[in-house]
């Protein structure tokens, strides 16, 4: 191990050297790859470990993190050290998951970790797509058995044209797309993504031009493995105990009538019956001296298969297990501002499936700060979802949000924001929070509908109501059966779970997992066009019962207006420290907040009389004096060549002698004197911004 020499491969993406390497960096781990873009460089490293023939799971654990140093940032905090991985990074784990898990060989037990970072970061090229390939790489150059190789490409649309990788400042602020697919040179496996509002057909193309540029991708990586990929480790899938699979199978009639039962619990309970039963049964036949615990959660994983087979084998024959056609929609119930007190709500219930939203309206200074590698900024819109226990009728320990929760959280999040008004229209700070209280399948899409919903009884004017299905697909030979709006064991029985959200116009959220070894483009239009016409019947039934967003913001929401002012006045409203803005907040029970150096400022607080009284006040400290405005200004001191008036918090003016009455004025102190009302009128502004006031004239029109 003396050679420090990478292995390197390059190929060309969106115009781009895109570098792969290995053997230089962690050449004691299984597999490890180091991909650089630009600047910005990710590692990832994979191992494996000896399986425990006890697990009937495949352990995979993935790992991403993004640290500071990377953008040449220290972390904040007291410790000065990295904690808990962020949004994002927990967002990373779940792409590289979903890409890899399912093609891994089937009975293939053994821990495989896959854990990647990013070395360095340009402040421009995406840093988690890079990870993608790197986490890809890894495993097809080591010795774990896996499918092959991977790729994985972003794809945005600027100034209304489709483009592969752009930077991470303009998939913020310029695209209409946010698209990230992970592919082999076949098919594509896995698809995340945020829109606004474009049509299916622009998807199919944004798919497919991801879908090139990832067999370019591939290309190097193949050519990385041969270079220096290690022989793959052998595996042989274990035989199945056909005996047992003949025995469990005698269960079949009768599991078939128990799975047709009505009401998920109710058929989860026939179903457990028969179980019983063929457990007991067959365990009377056991053979003695044998295990009888691994015999028996042998029984129940054959009972398991056999479950899902006859599921698949019912809906192939025409039949889902709730009696609906495959195009079929749930029936959907909807209760708006269900909790009057929140800012708007909506339980929104379909089928087995049902979500509590709740809208709650902020200030500014409610927008959530996002801190990381790339450049801070805020958001005024988040959404988070909650999965408790007993929205499936189980006991588990209560514990902060899960990566399942954090990336269904974000997938509706994403489906809502392309809808919402812009800042200067509606400047409130909006969090939305769903509460899952019944689950069988499609909960972050209930999510979705909930949070339109809560939004429009809110009083937030979005541009389209949105709405969101899951499709699945069974798969068998050349066979295959497009699923709308599937259950729980739809999609864990099945083959896809394809989410996709939007409006009458377009899609604003899609996310795809499949189990199968990829899709066609074919399937992906007829499962979008699908998805579409079912959409459209969710969208019709939420318009029926809230036709549109409430005219006004909730009594309880706080009152809030938007001003600008002369961004020269922003420090004369701030004050020395702060005091000028902390004073007028406490005078008047409000939050002002300064949303950026042009000057808009926002004032809010729960007495609408209040704010409004503010915000003329702050009209009036921060105005600019025009020519022949009138004023009422009061004398601060005088001068023998004249007096000097405030006419604005913080404005004087010089009204000259000869300017403050008819005829000749011998002394100022005849006519005015400190702390006198009097009328002027602004008869000049110059370059310096002095003001000249006459009071002559304005007795003149008065």
């Amino acid at each position: 191990m003396t050679n420090l020499e990478p292995v390197r491969v390059t190929c060309e993406v969106a115009g781009k050297t895109l570098t792969l390497e290995t053997g230089q960096v962690a050449r004691q781990a299984h597999g490890a790859v180091l991909v650089t873009y630009g600047e910005t460089q990710c590692f990832a490293a994979s191992c494996t470990s000896g399986g425990r023939d006890d697990l009937d799971f495949f352990p995979l654990t993935v790992d991403y993190r993004e640290k500071p140093d990377s953008a040449g940032k220290i972390p904040g905090g007291f410790f000065k050290r990295e904690g808990r991985p962020t949004t994002k990074e927990i967002l990373t784990m779940r792409l590289i998951d979903r890409s890899i898990r399912p093609l891994f060989p089937n009975g293939f037990k053994q821990e495989v970790q896959v854990l990647s970072r990013v070395f360095g970061y340009d402040g421009e090229h995406s840093a988690d797509i890079l990870a993608m390939i790197a986490g890809f790489a890894s495993l097809h150059v080591s010795n774990i058995p896996f499918h092959g190789a991977l790729g994985a490409m972003r794809v945005g649309k600027i100034d209304g044209e489709l483009c592969l990788m752009p930077s991470d400042t303009q998939r913020r602020v310029e695209s209409d797309l946010d698209l990230v697919v992970a592919g082999h040179k076949d098919a594509i496996v896995m698809v995340e993504g945020a829109a606004n509002q474009l049509p299916e057909s622009e998807i199919i193309d944004a798919l497919e031009m991801a879908h090139d540029a990832i067999k370019t991708i591939i290309g190097a990586v193949e050519e990385l493995r041969e270079k220096a990929g290690k022989e793959k480790m052998p595996f042989t899938p274990p035989e199945p105990d056909r005996q047992m699979e003949e025995a469990v199978a005698a269960y079949r009639p009768r599991l078939e009538e128990a799975m047709r039962t009505e009401g998920k619990h109710e058929r989860q309970e026939a179903v457990d019956a028969v179980r019983k039963e063929c457990v007991e049964a067959l365990l009377e036949d056991c053979e003695e001296g044998a295990d009888l615990k691994a015999y028996t959660k042998a029984v129940k994983g054959a009972f398991h298969d056999l479950e899902s087979a006859v599921e698949r084998a019912m809906i192939l024959s025409g039949t889902r297990i709730d009696g609906r056609a495959h195009d079929e929609v749930r029936p959907i119930t909807i209760f708006p501002d269900f909790i009057p007190r929140q800012h708007g709500s909506s339980l929104f219930t379909r089928g087995e499936t049902q979500a509590l939203v709740s809208c709650t309206l902020g200030t500014p200074d409610d927008q959530a700060i996002i801190d990381g590698i790339e450049e801070e900024y805020k958001k005024r819109f988040y959404l988070h979802y909650n999965f408790p226990p007993y929205s499936v009728g189980e006991t588990r320990r209560i514990m902060g949000p899960g990566r399942r929760e954090i990336g269904h959280g974000m997938l509706a999040e994403r489906a809502l924001t392309a809808v919402l008004p812009d800042s200067e229209k509606f400047p409130y700070t909006i969090r939305i929070v769903s509460e899952i209280t019944e689950s069988n399948g499609s909960s972050s899409m209930a999510s979705v509908c909930g949070g339109c919903l809560s939004m429009m009884s809110a009083g937030v004017p979005i541009a389209q109501p949105v709405a969101g299905i899951a499709m699945g697909l069974i798969e068998e030979g050349d066979t295959q059966v497009i699923l709308t709006d599937i259950l729980g064991s739809e999609d864990h029985n099945g083959d896809m779970d394809f989410k996709v959200a939007g409006s009458g116009i377009g899609v604003t959220a899609i996310q795809m997992d499949i189990k199968i070894k990829g899709v066609t483009r074919e399937l992906l239009e007829e499962a979008l066009e699908r998805a579409r016409l079912g959409r459209v019947h969710i969208l019709r039934k939420m318009l029926e019962v809230v036709p549109r967003p409430a005219s006004e913001v909730s009594r309880y929401a706080p009152a809030m207006e938007l001003i600008k002012i002369p961004s020269d006045r922003i420090g004369f409203l701030i004050g020395p420290g702060g005091k000028t803005i902390k004073a007028m907040q406490a005078q008047y029970n409000v939050r002002i907040a300064i949303l950026n150096d042009e000057g808009d400022v926002t004032v809010s607080g729960l007495d609408r009389e209040k704010v409004e009284e503010c915000l003329r006040t702050i009209q009036a400290m921060t105005e600019t004096p025009k020519i022949g405005t009138r004023y009422k200004g009061v004398v601060k001191s005088t001068k023998d060549f004249g007096a000097f008036i405030e006419i604005l918090p913080g404005t004087e003016g010089m009204c000259h002698i000869s300017e403050l009455a008819e005829g000749y004025v011998e002394k100022v102190e005849d006519v005015v004197k400190v702390g006198d009302e009097i009328e002027v009128v602004v008869i000049n502004v110059d370059d310096r911004g002095k003001v000249k006031l006459s009071h002559r004239q304005a007795l003149q029109e008065a």
